[in-house]
């Protein structure tokens, strides 16, 4: 889906953002009036979201609703026009709407250039990341916390008449398994979904454990195995699984989960996955569950409001919308939301990415180093 000319944007900070977003969407959908002859997720009035990973982050989190959104959903393709009441708004032929799908979604001739970005150390360096982790090794040690999430950052500037598309249509041809998403000024692909709501089911997908893709067919295969039967992996992946669950229980009369994680294979490396579905036994929206589950133990840690304490003394930086929930809210509540992951965040002419890794009890600081390199690689080459 592809929105385009906010028409209504709504600010929320502070430790009761999600609710208030969702109250605030409430009440706009109970003035609308809607008409959706289309009726599959994602048409009639919708918001595109992207909130802070921190109640305390200097960075905002909004709703955006477009006047304008183009979607495609199993062959079905749809254009929705969202305006004030006060506004006539006069029927759009076919042939008006493909033009107006082109010149959203093309990057053929436009005048804004391509963006060619080196990305440097930012404010946690190789130096200081390896530190951090050490550090955090050793308050796992004393039982302080199970895990923590741990996280770098790398800058570059962007020139003038940049133009994002480009970067952004790499990461979905790279991608294609990915959620690759472009709200505010945050953008990535990233292979996590936090949670989706259709009608009265739920889902997610758990990210936790990662192994570098090999050179060839039997080393790939070997990085897959290995990674599936790492004590240390499965322990990560373990305490993100079980977080989620948790929060997802009060919301649903029964949850199935994968019976074991699984490998999930992207173009540069493979994850440890665990599948859930459940059905919801309350009228609960995707912003209600998103305030319950944000943030897992697979961004954060275990127990989290320890974890997160540990984040704060180890990390140099706001991760503003890094690792926090980007998504859409339809009308009637349901919606897609992802963890912000393999992304960055543009704010006037700099352009911050972020990579992170899971820290347990034996956590090598070299090896997790590496790992965020991995996770790096996709904002890398998408402005390269």
């Amino acid at each position: 889906m592809v929105g385009h000319d906010p028409l209504i944007t709504r600010v929320f900070r502070g430790k009761d953002r999600f609710r208030e977003a969702a109250a605030d969407w409430q009440e706009i959908v109970s003035s609308a009036e809607i008409r959706d002859q289309v009726k599959l997720p994602g048409t009639g009035l919708m918001a595109f979201g992207t909130f802070g990973f921190r109640y305390t982050s200097a960075v905002s989190s909004v709703l955006i609703i477009p006047r304008l959104i183009v979607g495609r959903r199993g062959g079905t393709s749809w254009l929705t026009r969202i305006h004030p009441a006060s506004e006539s708004v006069l029927p759009l032929s076919l042939e008006e709407a493909q033009n107006i799908l082109e010149e959203l979604i093309s990057t053929s001739g436009k005048t804004g250039t391509t963006p060619h970005v080196t990305l440097r150390e930012g404010a946690q360096t190789e130096a200081s990341f390896l530190s951090s982790v050490s550090r955090a090794v050793e308050r796992i040690n004393t039982g302080e916390v199970d895990k923590v999430v741990l996280s770098r950052d790398l800058q570059g500037s962007l020139s003038e008449n940049s133009d994002l598309r480009f970067p952004l249509k790499r990461l979905a041809e790279s991608y294609p398994d990915c959620w690759t998403f472009s709200v505010d000024g945050l953008f990535g692909s990233s292979p996590e979904t936090l949670v989706g709501v259709h009608g009265n089911k739920v889902q997610a997908r758990v990210l936790a454990g990662t192994a570098r893709r090999g050179s060839d067919t039997n080393s790939d295969l070997e990085s897959a195995a290995a990674l599936a039967s790492s004590h240390k992996d499965l322990d990560e992946h373990g305490f993100a699984t079980r977080s989620v669950l948790d929060a997802l229980a009060p919301f649903t009369g029964a949850l199935t989960v994968s019976d074991s994680p699984f490998t999930l294979k992207l173009p540069n490396v493979w994850h440890l996955a665990t599948d859930i579905a459940g059905t919801l036994s309350t009228g609960s929206s995707s912003l209600d569950l998103v305030d319950a589950l944000h943030p897992t133990a697979a961004v954060a840690g275990t127990p989290t409001a320890v974890a997160v304490t540990v984040i704060d003394d180890l990390e140099p930086f706001d991760r503003g919308r890094y690792a926090g929930p980007v998504g859409w809210v339809g009308a009637n509540g349901d919606g897609e939301w992802a963890i912000a992951l393999r992304c960055a965040q543009v704010s006037g002419g700099t352009i911050t990415a972020y990579a992170g890794c899971g820290i347990v009890s034996d956590s090598i600081p070299e090896k997790e180093l590496v790992e965020t390199e991995m996770k790096f690689r996709p904002i890398i080459d998408a402005f390269s």
